[in-house]
């Protein structure tokens, strides 16, 4: 499933003021860093595992918060400016899952105990679904602008790597799998039929996970009907600004 998700702005009214110097496009400032350690402090505490540097997300993160400073605003998105999930991608990142926290407030601390207060905030942190984190403050006179970017992040295979991660689950089925196949491949860039030796059965899908089959897939595989396969992976169809891969296994 690829879902993108947003939460409501807040604004952290404080008195006490802790100023830091605008992080450079590439750097990471003490204030980021304080906030990556907050959110992970918090998940540790639950048994959850820590949130991932992302340096495409905090990429994505820093020019949106440079963005707010800028016109004295939160927004998640404003008029002329991509989508979340657009911005993130553009940036590099690969995920199936986005959410952002945004806030503006005189104090890091403040700002990291205010979204912790807010339910739809808190819950963005402690989501053990979501893995990878990209984090930036800009300070604008006496306030810091504050962006978050979480994500389910998508490692980043090679089309080898694909299939055989795919051909691992099929072995141990006990299928005899063959994978780099030329016509597995074309098969796979097929919306319909196949290339090369008829097979008894085609299947195509599109996941953002490769580490099990699909439901259906796998009742196929399982059927007993079937001895061997041939595993290609391809580029996946039309456009998305989530991270998927395709893959399609002839059954033999």
């Amino acid at each position: 499933m690829f879902t993108a998700r947003r939460c409501p702005l807040i604004l952290a009214a404080l008195l006490l003021a802790l100023f830091f110097a605008v992080p450079a496009h590439s750097q990471t400032s003490v204030a980021d860093k304080s906030l990556l350690e907050a959110a992970n402090k918090d998940r540790a505490a639950e048994r959850l595992p820590p949130l991932k540097w992302d340096p495409a997300l905090a990429t994505a993160a820093h020019e949106h918060a440079l963005r707010m400073a800028k016109l004295n605003q939160l927004s998640h998105q404003f008029p002329d400016e991509p989508a979340l999930q657009d911005r993130a991608r553009k940036a590099g990142a690969r995920f199936s899952v986005i959410a952002e926290n945004v806030a503006q407030g005189p104090t890091v601390a403040g700002i990291h105990n205010q979204w912790m207060n807010s339910p739809p905030h808190r819950a963005n942190i402690m989501d053990p679904t979501l893995n990878a984190i990209g984090v930036s403050v800009v300070q604008s006179g006496s306030i810091l602008f504050a962006v978050e970017d979480f994500s389910t992040a998508v490692p980043s295979f090679s089309q080898d790597e694909q299939e055989r991660k795919v051909a691992a689950q099929l072995d141990s089925h006990g299928l005899v799998v063959v994978t780099g196949s030329a016509d597995a491949r074309k098969t796979c860039q097929l919306d319909k039929g196949w290339s090369g030796p008829k097979p008894t059965i085609v299947l195509r899908y599109e996941m953002s996970d490769l580490s099990d089959l699909p439901e259906d897939v796998s009742q196929k595989v399982n059927s007993g009907k079937y001895h061997s396969a041939a595993v290609g992976a391809c580029a996946p169809s039309g456009s998305s600004e989530f991270t998927r891969f395709r893959v399609a296994i002839l059954l033999f």
